[in-house]
């Protein structure tokens, strides 16, 4: 199976859940009833936390969740692809060579520095986990000689990887997206796909 193969099958993977946990979410909420499709440890959580916030902060979370879901299976397949596509152009220690710029290499470290220095577990032992939506752009963009293969117009990706920064943003921090930016977040999810037609 080809690369195209398996990302067209990934984004049709995600964008089914996407629609499916929405409409769920959104039956739940105009009927004031559970459906049944939480976890048995999130209903746990939720008996012992949920009840000390108010029903619109739940409700504004459970809408907002299937948005972090998304950005989440697109960030993480967007990271997949950059270590791939660099390990298979450069090397296995990709993350060492030229092809990541030093500026992105010495905030990395210093991300890691500071969540050892704070005595949690690290979140990951791959460097690139550790990088920024903007970073990643980047990585792809300064790397266009072996990403070019790959995406169809380097303008493109620098304005859809733009664009899903800035969407990124209130998920990230917790804000409801209004209804237009939740638009703007199907569409540009669907450019991001395109992208690699």
């Amino acid at each position: 199976m080809s690369n195209k193969d398996i990302l067209e099958k990934v984004k049709a993977f995600g964008m089914t859940n996407q629609i499916i946990t929405e409409e769920i979410q959104s039956i739940n909420s105009r009927f004031s009833i559970d459906l049944g499709h939480l976890s048995k440890a999130r209903e746990n959580v939720e008996a012992v936390y949920y009840p000390q916030f108010t029903n619109a902060v739940r409700t504004e979370a459970a809408s907002m969740s299937g948005h972090y879901e998304v950005f989440y299976c697109l960030e993480k397949t967007i990271r997949a692809l950059v270590a791939e596509t660099l390990e298979t152009a450069a090397s296995e220690d990709w993350w060492n060579s030229p092809r990541i710029q030093n500026a992105i290499k010495t905030e990395v470290a210093g991300r890691i520095q500071k969540e050892v220095d704070s005595g949690v577990t690290r979140r990951s032992l791959d460097e690139l986990d550790y990088t920024t939506f903007g970073e990643l752009s980047v990585i792809i963009v300064t790397n266009w000689d072996v990403f070019g293969g790959i995406f169809n117009s380097r303008k493109a990706v620098e304005k859809v990887m733009a664009n899903l920064n800035t969407l990124r943003g209130p998920i990230a921090h917790c804000t409801a997206l209004a209804e237009d930016e939740v638009l703007r977040l199907q569409l540009t999810v669907r450019d991001w796909f395109r992208l690699m037609e």
